[in-house]
């Protein structure tokens, strides 16, 4: 697994780290933005990717 390909997916609602994806960056530019399940939060909430 490369590590310039990793990105973190940051929930938008309570701020936490909860996944880690890859992502080809040559082919997608604009950040990524997924509907996932936060532990914390206990619900589906968008998830973010961050720096």
């Amino acid at each position: 697994m490369s590590q310039d390909n990793l990105i973190k997916l940051e929930c938008t609602n309570c701020k936490t780290v909860g996944y880690h994806s890859l992502k080809n960056k040559k082919t997608l530019k604009q950040r990524l933005e997924l509907r996932k399940f936060c532990r914390k939060c206990k619900s589906h909430q968008l998830h973010k990717e961050t720096k």
